[in-house]
């Protein structure tokens, strides 16, 4: 099927004219009924019926309109769309974040790199940290920011963002929240929320097997949002990284003997050819401040 003839038969659709569709088209009127013909044989039906002055659609044809006008439209937009990325109108950016980092972080690197390229149109993943090498190594994303991944890839070029602490979250109503500092064997009574996307939460779990210390019940979360949520609900209690935005009902303790920190890396590909996006951004995330926008 050539898109020729998709043009030719909507235009012949609509003004139910043969002539005046070739002169619409600007080609002879014996090219356009050639094209036609050749669309009917391979689309297996005839599109037209021919009554002197009375040219209509067969049910066939009516059925095929919706469906070669999307074909249409879709080439056009297509054709559009390379137009503006080899002029640089369009510059897209796909990139991943962990999910336990807070896109918060970012916002002033992003909002000063679509300052610079006015055409910027970001695509975000979130995943876990085996996910994230996933989408990088499939070429589905140009960069990535999370903490350590689960496996040492040879190609992966990696740069130290920010190093945090972790610290226990509790709600303001819990008999802990007015401390700064507790000992891991006052948590024996409480609900542990499991942070099963984060990148060291076995070390936390590790440390309390270290104490034979086990939680009541421990609560699988998938996202920081819903941890911060149940925190805050006093549904159980979790750590979470200095830099989760949490609400003022959610307090930080830290627990004697344990200094649980992690790295979080801008990640990219060796090798691989990058965007102008993608450059831009690995600039400016590697130039700020992250000392003050962690904290």
């Amino acid at each position: 099927m050539e898109m020729h003839q998709v043009r030719y038969f909507l235009a012949v659709s609509r003004l139910l004219n043969f002539t005046r569709a070739a002169e619409e088209c600007h080609v002879a009127q014996p090219s356009l009924t050639r094209a036609i013909k050749q669309l009917e044989d391979e689309l297996g039906g005839e599109l037209f019926r021919r009554e002197r002055n009375l040219t209509h659609l067969t049910e066939f044809g009516q059925r095929m309109v919706p469906l070669l006008q999307q074909c249409h439209d879709s080439a056009a937009s297509a054709k559009v769309l390379a137009s503006s990325l080899k002029s640089g109108t369009i510059a897209p950016l796909s990139m991943a974040l962990s999910t336990a980092v807070d896109l918060g972080l970012l916002v002033p690197d992003l909002t000063e790199l679509m300052r610079a390229l006015k055409g910027l149109e970001l695509r975000f993943r979130r995943g876990t940290r085996e996910q994230v090498v996933e989408f990088l190594k499939k070429g589905e994303v140009e960069l990535a920011v999370a903490g350590p991944l689960s496996e040492n890839w040879e190609r992966l070029d990696a740069w130290p963002l920010f190093t945090e602490r972790l610290y226990l979250a509790v709600s303001a109503e819990h008999p802990l929240a007015d401390r700064d500092q507790i000992e891991a064997s006052e948590l024996v009574d409480d609900h542990l929320l499991l942070r099963t996307y984060c990148e060291v939460a076995s070390a936390f779990e590790d440390f309390l097997k270290s104490r034979q210390l086990r939680a009541v019940v421990g609560h699988k979360i998938v996202s920081e949002p819903d941890l911060v949520t149940m925190v805050a609900a006093n549904l159980g209690i979790g750590m979470v990284p200095e830099s989760t935005p949490r609400p003022d009902r959610v307090r930080l303790i830290s627990i004697n003997g344990l200094d649980l920190t992690r790295t979080v890396y801008l990640y990219c590909v060796a090798g691989r050819q990058r965007s102008a996006a993608a450059s831009a951004l690995i600039r400016l995330l590697r130039a700020g401040d992250w000392s003050r926008r962690a904290a």
